[in-house]
């Protein structure tokens, strides 16, 4: 998600400011309802997906085809309450990942609980981020908008330092304060929460963190301001798919859960008051949605 970034010339908004008006009841609500239809639709489509699996003969099975060459269906780990979440190298795509020597952390809710896994990702934040590259797509394809890095690259940073705000508040210490909050409202929902950031600097790059949450969450929630140096409330939106990466794995399979998802959380957060940005999306080819194999909302 790309959160509103609120900055004012004469009072500049502070961290814990800006982290106030992030804990406001009604958009943790609305993030927390529409993370419940969400994930009662991914455990549908796996469930289909297994029956399918299973129906298919052998050959079928290891006959990857032409149009699904790169995507595999990953039955997602196990993790106990405060256990660390490391990169596996078996996962798929793990090998693309420059900075994997973190782990993110695993907390399990102990009341009301749902069995279901939130990857919640703070953005930014990994020191040395800016000085190593990863693949944008996992065919080594060239990007197809601009953004952090521009259209026709085909690597971009690992993990890029982010926006700072007026007041000199690095973007990182916002969306991590960000993180605790809707930790904090998971759990207290009944949700597990797969904490890919749990302190100021986690050693996994972009590529490492969407890959753990596809091995280990039901979704991933990457959380993003996005002030651009403005003095005003930009509103919210989240990044949809653009449409040069639809035909490509495993972003074919799962754009339209990406979106779906993306655009459900938006309208909680119009009904619940907050600000939206536009018609509350942007299309942007971000490497964490290419090599996203479960939905992903940022």
């Amino acid at each position: 998600m790309r959160q509103k970034a609120q900055d004012t010339p004469t009072e500049p908004a502070t961290e814990t400011q800006a982290a106030e008006k992030v804990e406001m009841p009604t958009e943790t609500e609305a993030v927390t309802e529409v993370v419940t239809e969400a994930a009662k639709e991914t455990q549908q489509t796996e469930a289909q997906q297994e029956e399918q699996t299973a129906e298919q003969p052998d050959e079928e099975q290891n006959n990857s085809g032409e149009n699904n060459s790169s995507y595999q269906y990953v039955e997602r780990a196990s993790y106990e309450n405060g256990e660390s979440v490391s990169l596996n190298p078996s996962w798929q795509y793990a090998d693309h990942s420059a900075i994997n020597s973190g782990c993110a952390v695993m907390y399990k809710a102990t009341a009301n609980r749902k069995n279901i896994v939130v990857g919640v990702n703070a953005g930014h934040g990994t020191s040395g981020g800016n000085s190593v590259k990863t693949l944008c797509h996992p065919d080594g394809s060239a990007k197809t908008t601009g953004g952090t890095t521009g259209a026709g690259a085909t690597k971009a940073v690992a993990v890029s330092g982010g926006m700072s705000f007026n007041d000199g508040t690095p973007e990182s210490s916002v969306t991590l304060r960000m993180a605790q909050i809707l930790k904090d409202k998971l759990l207290s929902a009944g949700y597990d929460v797969l904490m890919v950031r749990d302190g100021s600097d986690v050693q996994l790059d972009n590529v490492a963190r969407t890959v753990i949450c596809n091995n280990a969450a039901y979704c991933h929630i990457a959380l993003h301001w996005d002030g651009d140096g403005l003095s005003y409330d930009k509103g919210c939106f989240y990044i949809s798919v653009p449409g040069g990466i639809k035909g490509m794995e495993p972003v074919a399979s799962h754009w339209q859960q990406h979106d779906a998802l993306g655009a459900s959380l938006i309208e909680g957060l119009r009904v619940h008051g907050a600000k939206i940005n536009g018609n509350g999306s942007m299309a942007i080819d971000l490497t964490q949605t290419s090599y996203s194999s479960y939905r992903q909302w940022m």
